[in-house]
């Protein structure tokens, strides 16, 4: 295993131990979004202190109880370079951001925290923005 990997694996895990689906490649995306019907969360996840300070916990705690999306995932940018592009062709109109956190329905983004909208922003705030989305998308 690379160094590089073993320095990411417990950010990966931070999610993965919630039950959060990881895309590691361009195909296990678009086999993931081919039917796009339903809710999804997709993380970008980062190496970043924001992602982890601020959006690795905001999910935990949005997932934690009440409504919650019918799938979730998270792709590593900077580490799964092909399956972060593949994950951004479709947030459709949104630059790329890492980390971010996107809610699709339906195929279609519903809400979309782009970094600007996590940093500087504590976890408990960034959950409240994903469990007022969850109330009304899921």
């Amino acid at each position: 295993m690379a160094y590089s990997e073993l320095l990411v694996r417990p950010m990966r895990e931070e999610l993965t131990r919630l039950g959060v689906e990881e895309w590691r490649s361009a195909e296990e995306v678009r086999d993931a979004l081919s039917d796009p019907e339903g809710t999804t969360l997709i993380v970008i996840n980062s190496v970043c202190g924001c992602a982890a300070r601020n959006a690795r916990p905001a999910v935990a705690l949005a997932l934690d109880d009440g409504k919650r999306p019918e799938r979730t995932a998270t792709v590593f940018a900077g580490q799964d370079a092909e399956a972060t592009q593949e994950v951004r062709n479709h947030l459709h109109g949104y630059p790329p951001s890492s980390p971010s956190i996107a809610l699709l329905k339906d195929g279609e983004v519903v809400l979309m925290l782009e970094r600007h909208r996590i940093e500087g922003r504590t976890a408990e705030e960034i959950a409240g923005d994903l469990r007022s989305a969850f109330d009304e998308h899921c």
